[in-house]
């Protein structure tokens, strides 16, 4: 091989990935944006040919995280943050908007946000036509919610829409039904044959049971860990028909954000075997505005202190999200071909404190992003 040919050579004193498996000592070798080999153990002197190279002596070198759900938006939703300041810097490579647009204001958020950002970012459509443009809510009417809309929107979009948003809390509307609401979005996502990101109403008014039944194979419900009125766990246990929709392929994501995650909650559905199938950070303006600390590995050192582990966790920030996205054979792993999208975390010693979204705080250990490459080249 010729050395001199690469643009970037990577060596870690720990590799991980998911994926293909990799655990140990490896040098990443890449050229024009891709992954050009992995090559475990230390490295060798002919790599210092290539016209860069970083080596990562703590922490270990992970696929370029993938966070299921934030708000890249660089305008038109009351949510959006800038992906390439506040996600990708801090390992985040990919990132699904989770409803910033809708049907009506999609066509100027993929050139706006998706064409115009560093960051890969992806789109589940946001049910409500009007998207999140609203500052005082959604669904004021079911005029927002049109099926056909919807419908030719995420044909209009083409490979830029993953699914759809269908988010059916604190709905505006006097006169809307959160359940016909989420009739009328399941329907818009079979007739586009989509996946759903489903937000739940977190209230007891409508049992979560009757919601979850609504949901098919593939659909992800965000927010799996709130704590309160509507949530996955009742009387100290995991409902059944949570287990149930599991066991249907209804997948279960965490979108922490700022009041959607609770210690209490997570715990028990952990210690019970119920393991979240991706972890992200519902990051938002929100986060940025009061400038909180919030990125996926904060995340994951969360899920970590209510008793899982890092080698569980990282498959939910990579190669399973990936899968999600219908792109692992491109992103999330760390093998020749794939996108030379890298990240580099580290485990810090001191203890700090960490909060949920009804303010309890735990002191742990919190891994944190050092380094990112995005398409072969360091962010």
């Amino acid at each position: 091989m010729n050395f001199e040919q690469l643009d970037l050579v990577v060596e870690a004193s720990r590799l991980v990935c998911p994926a293909t498996g990799l655990d140990g000592p490896g040098v990443v070798g890449v050229r024009d944006g891709l992954i050009e080999f992995v090559q475990m153990g230390d490295g060798g002197n002919e790599y210092s040919a290539a016209h860069e190279s970083l080596v990562i002596t703590d922490g270990i070198l992970i696929p370029g995280l993938i966070d299921l759900h934030a708000h890249p938006a660089v305008s038109g939703s009351k949510f959006g943050i800038d992906a390439d300041r506040d996600l990708l810097p801090k390992g985040s490579t990919t990132v699904l908007s989770q409803g910033d647009a809708g049907a009506r204001n999609v066509d100027q958020y993929i050139w706006e946000t998706i064409e115009g950002s560093r960051t890969r970012v992806k789109l589940a459509l946001n049910f409500c036509a009007e998207g999140e443009s609203n500052p005082e809510g959604r669904f004021f009417s079911l005029d927002e919610a049109s099926i056909d809309e919807c419908v030719a929107a995420v044909d209009r979009a083409g490979s830029n829409v993953w699914g759809i948003s269908l988010n059916i809390a604190l709905i505006r509307g006097a006169d809307v039904e959160p359940l016909e609401v989420m009739h009328r979005g399941i329907e818009a996502a079979e007739r586009s044959g989509k996946p759903v990101m489903f937000g739940a109403t977190k209230t007891a008014e409508i049992p979560l049971c009757e919601q979850l039944k609504l949901l098919r194979s593939g659909d992800v419900m965000t927010y799996c860990f709130y704590s309160g009125d509507g949530g996955i766990v009742q009387d100290g246990r995991v409902l059944d028909c949570v287990w149930e929709a599991r066991e249907r392929g209804v997948l279960f994501d965490v979108g922490d954000g700022a009041a959607a995650f609770g210690f209490d909650v997570a715990e028990i559905a952990v210690a019970a075997g119920f393991l979240p199938d991706t972890i992200s950070t519902d990051y938002y303006l929100h986060h940025y505005s009061n400038n909180l600390d919030h990125d996926v590995p904060h995340i994951v050192s969360k899920m970590i202190e209510v008793g899982m582990t890092a080698e569980q966790c990282w498959p939910r920030v990579t190669s399973v999200p990936a899968t999600v996205l219908g792109l692992g054979d491109k992103i999330g792993r760390l093998e020749a071909g794939a996108a030379a999208d890298l990240c580099a975390v580290e485990l810090r010693d001191d203890r700090e404190p960490m909060t949920d979204g009804r303010g309890e705080v735990r002191m742990g250990r919190r891994w944190r992003p050092v380094v990112t490459v995005k398409g072969g080249v360091r962010v």
